[in-house]
């Protein structure tokens, strides 16, 4: 078993660890709108590259390969990391590629919520696990589906 560094090195400030999980079960393991597990994990792994967080970058790759498009959902992800202005235009390329205001806001929730945690790992330069580095590419690595969801708290 391993458990991802940054559970680890969130759970010495219990209070900030419970916080931490609550708005992740809120904002990425919610069953509403369109984005499926594998949409979630590319708008993080494209935010996070923005944020210059090689351990999100890393983990979050691990686990797109793992739920294996979008470049309307992308580009607007990364609008919204970057703080750009969000225009009419992003909106119009959302609906071709049949994305509402819904699925708007999530992608919203989910690159502002890691524009956060990748500046906490950047700060304490935290280093991903050496699991994620196969994970979604060997049959060597144990199935870990069942702990992608975040500690109940």
């Amino acid at each position: 078993d391993f458990y991802q560094m940054y559970f680890k090195v969130l759970s010495h400030r219990p209070l900030e660890f419970r916080a931490f999980f609550a708005d992740y079960n809120a904002i990425c393991n919610k069953e509403t709108g369109q984005l499926c597990q594998a949409d979630k994990e590319l708008i993080i792994v494209v935010t996070s590259l923005a944020n210059r967080c090689s351990y999100s970058v890393v983990v979050h790759t691990a686990w797109y390969r793992v739920f294996s498009k979008k470049p309307a959902m992308l580009e607007f992800a990364l609008a919204i990391s970057r703080a750009d202005d969000i225009t009419d235009d992003h909106f119009k390329k959302f609906e071709v590629h049949g994305f509402n205001q819904e699925d708007a806001w999530d992608i919203a929730a989910i690159s502002a919520f890691y524009a956060m945690s990748n500046r906490l790992a950047h700060f304490i330069n935290l280093v991903p696990n050496k699991e994620f580095y196969l994970m979604g590419r060997s049959n060597d690595v144990k199935d870990i589906r069942s702990e992608r969801a975040a500690p109940k708290v």
